[in-house]
């Protein structure tokens, strides 16, 4: 077959496989895929060819020249004839290149002289296409998502009620500290279907009230339940009025910690006053639940499963469940933490401990897979928690309360312990309706929280930590005309190194005292310095001052004003007196009643 007949065959236009070699300005020819090509450049003579060098450009002029035997001899008017619309080269065009070949519909491309060829394009399968397609709408999905999401963000702002804590909180919890969270059930009667429980016209009491302390290193926490017939005084409570104005309202002695909260216009904030008053503990924010919480929050997370002992049917919170298991939401779930009369001695104290039994069974509910897998629930709860929920100005946001939710997300519930501050009936009454504080337990109770102490035991680590504290008021100890110390005020009431210097020096022997001013720094707690040679000294006087070991600080030797070695003894915010005990306790007194959330009880 000859060249004409091999360019038709690949499907390429005779006219096409000539082409001008620009480095000899002769035409040459080019086939097609099928053969090989020829390559720019000096092209090798043939013996026909002898004088091609002398020929040179002007054979590129139009004569005509002979390729080979039985070749036939190509002109530039020829190979236009055979490829019309195509221009040679000619004196009207001195220089051009001749364009590369047309492709007839369906040949392969073919790359030009003198370059690399690209690979042919293949031709997108079916499955890919879609592949492709899928990929692309879903990236714009994202997209639109992320729009979405934003919106629903705004939506969830747009829901959370707040009110100002008038400066009676910390300033919002923080991450490297202990989180010390009040939350208050009110009894209002707000929302859709509540006009028919109690007093319609209620503005509110501070009905249920739980002080949530959880520890610095998030492993342990305490619901701490306050009862609201407990006999408090409630301080006096500057108050943000609707028109932005301050109002200072007046304290009350001797009154029901319930009446802290609606009555006189009391706002969140003097409820964190009276807590703080009580239990020495400020709260660094607060969140206030009416009842569409309770019904709103458990059928969001598709009921939380309780237990009775007994049968109970209490007309007054209509609850009528059988002794036994049962799944509980919206309503059921109000009347249940409702019920008082139906449950232990029919007051105030049993409906607490059912409380905190619903309260554990909604934390273990929380923190389930059938919850925390849903993506329906969750956004349920959102819904339902921004709606129901009033939170102080610290918490007005989604993106706070999330932040609050990833530290509280890092307890577990079996370190989650629910006691009750220990009371005992108001002996000023004859018909028992108030309780008063159990002197001899709530302030131990109170210490613990103050001091981050678990209620429960939670690690190893912890037990060897404490070991190692105690170890450290183990050994000999010097007489207390040997010790020789440096008092100073670090934060506690003004005066009171100069009455400590008096009572140590007066009465407990330790003769080799002086008050050594303030301290660089206040600190929340009493501390005790001493070098290692002065271990002895500094044990003797733990045991005066009623110290823990871990109010003892081994350091650096220091001296006195008379430059003799001494230790140092720096009086914190926690110092109550001189001679009051300082030393932590490190469990909860006997008689305290206190429960695990990951346990379930059966309400009796």
């Amino acid at each position: 077959m000859d060249a004409q007949g091999r360019g038709r065959a690949d499907d390429i236009d005779p006219a096409d496989q000539w082409v001008l070699n620009p480095d000899t300005g002769e035409y040459e020819l080019r086939l097609g895929p099928s053969a090989p090509q020829s390559v720019p450049g000096p092209r090798r003579p043939r013996s026909s060819d002898a004088a091609a060098p002398a020929r040179g450009r002007k054979e590129a002029a139009g004569r005509p020249r002979r390729d080979g035997p039985g070749q036939k001899s190509r002109s530039r008017e020829t190979a236009r004839r055979e490829a019309p619309g195509r221009e040679a080269p000619g004196r009207d065009a001195p220089g051009r290149a001749v364009p590369p070949p047309r492709r007839r519909r369906g040949a392969p491309e073919e790359p030009p002289p003198g370059r690399r060829g690209r690979r042919p394009v293949k031709k997108t399968s079916k499955g890919r296409k879609i592949l492709l397609w899928t990929g692309g709408t879903m990236a714009f999905v994202l997209v639109a998502g992320a729009g979405a999401a934003y919106l629903y963000i705004r939506h969830l702002n747009d829901n959370i009620a707040s009110v100002s804590d008038d400066g009676a909180s910390t300033g919002g919890f923080e991450k490297d500290k202990a989180i010390n969270i009040l939350l208050i059930g009110t009894d209002k009667r707000t929302g859709k279907g509540n006009e028919s429980y109690g007093d319609a016209g209620s503005v509110g009491h501070a009905d249920t009230t739980i002080l949530l302390h959880v520890s610095k290193d998030r492993s342990n926490a305490t619901a701490l339940s306050i009862p609201r017939d407990l006999i408090v005084d409630v301080p006096d409570c500057p108050t943000t009025q609707d028109d932005g104005s301050q109002k200072i309202i007046p304290g009350t002695q001797r009154v029901r910690f319930n009446t802290s909260l609606g009555q006189d216009g009391r706002t969140p904030s003097c409820t964190m006053r009276t807590v703080t008053e009580l239990t020495g503990v400020k709260p660094d924010n607060f969140m206030v639940a009416d009842f569409n919480a309770v019904k709103t929050l458990t059928s969001a997370v598709g009921g939380v499963e309780v237990c009775l002992g007994k049968d109970i049917d209490d007309p007054d919170s209509h609850l009528k469940l059988s002794k036994g298991t049962h799944t509980i939401e919206g309503e059921q779930a109000l009347a249940f933490v409702r019920t008082r009369h139906a449950v232990g001695f029919g007051g105030d104290l049993s409906r607490i401990g059912l409380q905190q039994q619903f309260l554990s069974a909604l934390m273990r509910k929380l923190k389930s897979n059938d919850t925390l897998t849903s993506p329906s629930k969750m956004l349920d709860l959102a819904e339902a928690g921004t709606k129901a929920l009033t939170v102080d100005s610290q918490l007005d946001s989604i993106g706070k309360l999330k932040d609050l939710g990833l530290e509280l997300g890092k307890l577990n519930v079996k370190n989650l312990t629910f006691t009750t501050v220990p009371v005992v009936d108001n002996p000023a009454e004859k018909v028992k309706a108030t309780v008063v504080l159990d002197d001899s337990k709530a302030a131990q109770v109170f210490t613990m929280i103050r001091n981050d102490v678990s209620f429960t035991s939670v690690k190893q680590k912890k037990k060897k930590e404490a070991a190692a504290v105690a170890a450290r008021l183990k050994g000999s100890k010097a007489p207390a005309s040997e010790v020789r110390v440096r008092i100073l005020n670090g934060g506690a009431v003004a005066g009171s190194a100069q009455e400590t210097l008096s009572w140590l020096q007066n009465e407990e022997g330790v003769t080799k005292s002086e008050n050594a001013g303030n301290a660089p720094a206040p600190l929340k707690k009493t501390t005790l310095e001493y070098a290692p040679e002065q271990a002895g000294q500094a044990r003797r006087l733990a045991a005066i001052m009623g110290l823990s070991g871990a109010a003892m600080k081994p350091g650096e030797s220091v001296t006195n004003s008379q430059g003799l070695p001494a230790i140092t003894l720096t009086l914190g915010k926690d110092f109550e007196g001189a001679g009051v005990p300082l030393t932590t306790p490190d469990k909860a007194p006997e008689g305290v009643d206190k429960s695990t959330a990951d346990k379930v009880e059966c309400a009796k």
